[in-house]
């Protein structure tokens, strides 16, 4: 479990504290310095900023930006969530503050900077035309008042009408229609480059493959038309039913049923599932011009896509407010699950004066309605053992209906979240559904204590293997030291199995558990060596499941480098670090020969991953395991060379005729560069390029003072040769 929100701040003299003379004193010492340091950096108490030191604000900025690409990932990639959208939001809230107080070297890189996680390499690349922008957060009148305050000192107008609309809990994704008809499609991936899901797609009945035409508004040549997948609530308890009658898990919520169904291999799959979409507006549109848009929604309705009814045009701010609020009041009456509403300005014009900052634009704002909360009991506190040997408690609850769902157990993360809220077993507590999801204790009503509540402490021994518990001093973690736990060893094959490693197909928890239990695998490679008669020795399994799952471990044989070595479990190696070791190593063998210079040499690889890396490939149970993996003839493949970054963090726009090369071409070269296209000119363009006959968008770019460069200025640019085409 990644342990998120919190630091634990190291120091010198820590093991002084732990002496057994000391310790009970050294304890309660420790947890006031604790506490103190975290509500001074999560700015509660009214503690003043500018008592955090430079070095702890940077230490938080690190942490929270880990954090932050774990739970992208989990969002976004894994569409299992562990955190609450309202906690998500405090983290990135926080980090934007401390970036602004603290810039540094890595500030490029930071999740603020960007939008959702990379897309899964399971699917193709899709390469938005526009780029697909998060939105800012507001989640009370006073956020929606100081947005438009905002918009209205940076557009230099008294007055701001806006365009009011649900906010889906859904999938967004993004379609291209060329002369009409659907061509391909994406899910949001990046922002930049998504997952092309276009066979999926195409299985939504309410998703039009081809544009209605109209005399008094034609059908632009090319367009991208974003939406939003979702599955009513109906639908969905239907599904799960069905589901849990096939002996399936169900799906934890509608947006994670809509998310995993677009998200399959099998096209027939998605087609069996009930998914629907809204469309809410528009990317690059080609020849097609609107002035606001009211006028895009209009359009998009009259070209035969499904808008949702309850969008509407208002005036100014207090409409907005009181939309919020009237949305707020029939949220639990309507038929899809929204989890607040979008403001957009209406002006395009307005829009791009406005522009965007480096993942969200500064004319929308999604304002959040409060997560739906509940009281309930805690009966007990257990303790789950993770694939890394951290054990982590839960809170088993009286069941309670929270926002439709019916939630007995709450994660409590680790010791220092139980005693910083002062939970205790038969405590009345206030829970939520994290991003109406993921249960989480918020607080105790300490009011109705009786008397009888027991404090929790965690185990000495591991709950699982009765082996030794310990915890590091810079950590908040307690850890089980057996690396033979039968709980983590039933983790880790998991882990080995799931979407973002190796992927195969079929091997969910129960199934890789009950292998384990049967003593069929002892470890990830065993699974290689696995028989169809073993597999139907195993109750409910049946010949044609058992198939199915040989085949989808055959073809795990010859997976990509990277997500072999996030497979691995190697501590502190997520996905993006896997990748990074791949494209710089090229091949397990030089991976495992590296020493802890070569590894730190790697930007974003520090002392602490290096050493984990080491220790990984020193265990002489992890070479057995490898060795294991080259006799099934697992073969990694090597990542193709990682693309240039010659114009990386450069937008271009292109106007007019070019000589040397079509439009399509120069938009391959930019990216190939690093760099972005897009199809509009804004207060973010770096550069306008401009051929013979340039159109209106190079009087634009003068107005607005950005860079107009020729073709040949373009060429050299982007170290091209410049020749002329016959």
């Amino acid at each position: 479990m990644v342990l998120v929100g919190y630091l634990t701040v190291r120091r010198k003299n820590y093991k002084r504290y732990l002496s057994k003379d000391s310790r009970p004193y050294a304890f309660e010492l420790t947890l006031v310095k604790r506490r103190a340091k975290l509500r001074t950096m999560a700015g509660r108490e009214d503690s003043p900023s500018k008592i955090i030191d430079k070095e702890t604000a940077f230490q938080r900025i690190f942490a929270l930006r880990k954090a932050i690409e774990y739970h992208n990932s989990r969002y976004y990639q894994k569409d299992a969530p562990e955190i609450s959208d309202a906690e998500y939001d405090r983290l990135m809230k926080e980090l934007q503050d401390l970036e602004s107080r603290y810039p540094d070297d890595e500030l490029a890189l930071s999740p603020t900077r960007r939008v959702g996680a990379a897309p899964l390499s399971k699917f193709a690349s899709f390469t938005h035309l526009e780029p697909m922008l998060s939105l800012a957060n507001a989640f009370d009148a006073e956020g929606i008042r100081d947005f438009d305050s905002r918009v209205r000192r940076l557009a230099k107008i008294e007055r701001v009408e806006y365009v009011t609309e649900p906010k889906l809990d859904g999938l967004a994704v993004n379609l291209i229609y060329e002369n009409g008809r659907f061509r391909r499609g994406a899910t949001r991936g990046d922002g930049a480059v998504g997952e092309d899901v276009s066979q999926n797609l195409k299985t939504i009945v309410s998703l039009p493959l081809k544009m209605n035409n109209g005399a008094s508004l034609p059908v632009p040549e090319l367009i991208e038309v974003r939406g939003e997948v979702y599955m009513e609530k109906e639908p969905f308890e239907k599904l799960n039913r069905r589901r849990a009658e096939e002996g399936e898990a169900p799906f934890a919520n509608p947006r994670n049923a809509a998310a995993g169904s677009l998200r399959q291999l099998d096209p027939k799959i998605t087609a069996r599932r009930p998914l629907n979409i809204f469309f809410y507006g528009v990317g690059a549109a080609g020849n097609a011009a609107f002035a606001d848009h009211w006028e895009i929604l209009e359009a998009l309705a009259a070209w035969g896509f499904t808008v949702n009814p309850l969008v509407r045009k208002v005036p100014d701010i207090d409409a907005c407010i009181a939309y919020f609020e009237e949305i707020g009041s029939i949220r639990s009456g309507l038929a899809y699950d929204i989890d607040g509403v979008v403001l957009k300005v209406n002006s395009l014009e307005i829009q791009n004066i406005l522009g965007s900052v480096s993942r969200s634009p500064r004319w929308a704002l999604a304002c959040k309605f409060p997560a739906e909360q509940a009281v309930t009991v805690i009966r007990d506190i257990i303790v789950q053992v993770g694939r890394s040997g951290t054990l982590t408690p839960v809170a088993v609850m009286e069941p309670v209906n929270v926002g439709g769902a019916v939630v007995s157990r709450a994660t409590l993360h680790n010791e220092d979240e139980i005693l910083k809220k002062d939970i205790r077993i038969g405590d009345t507590v206030l829970i939520q559904r994290a991003g109406d999801v993921i249960p989480e204790v918020i607080s105790v009503l300490a009011g109705k204590r009786t008397g009888g509540e027991k404090e929790f402490r965690m185990p000495r021994a591991c709950p699982e293997c009765g082996s030794e518990v310990v915890r590091q001093a810079n950590e908040a973690a307690h850890r089980c030291v057996n690396l033979s736990c039968p709980a983590q060893l039933k983790e880790h094959i998991r882990h080995f199995s799931s979407r973002g490693a190796m992927d195969i197909e079929g091997l969910g928890e129960k199934l890789s558990a009950q292998l384990f239990d049967a003593k069929l695998i002892a470890d990830p490679a065993d699974l290689y060596f696995l028989t169809k008669e073993q597999l139907l020795g195993l109750d409910r399994q049946a010949e044609k499941s058992a198939e199915n799952l040989l085949n989808a471990i055959g073809r795990s044989r010859a997976p990509a480098l990277d997500k072999f070595i996030f497979a691995l479990g190697i501590r502190h190696v997520g996905e993006r670090t896997a990748r990074l070791l791949a494209e710089h190593f090229g091949n397990l063998d030089a991976l495992r020969s590296a020493d802890c210079e070569e590894l730190t040499a790697i930007s974003e690889i520090g002392p602490e991953i290096a050493q984990s890396i080491l220790e990984f490939f020193a265990e002489a149970k992890n070479r057995t395991v490898l060795e294991k993996f080259q006799r099934a003839g697992l073969s990694p493949r090597a990542l193709p060379p990682p693309v240039q970054a010659g114009l990386r963090g450069k937008s271009f726009v292109f106007t007019g005729s070019l000589e040397s090369m079509g439009r399509n071409e120069a938009r391959t070269v930019v990216e190939s560069l690093g760099g972005i296209v897009h199809s509009s000119v804004t207060g973010k363009t770096s550069y306008v390029v401009a051929g013979s006959d340039p159109g209106l968008k190079l009087e634009k770019a003068r107005k607005q003072n950005i860079t107009v460069i020729s073709e040949e200025e373009f060429l050299t640019m982007a170290g091209r040769p410049i020749h002329r085409l016959a």
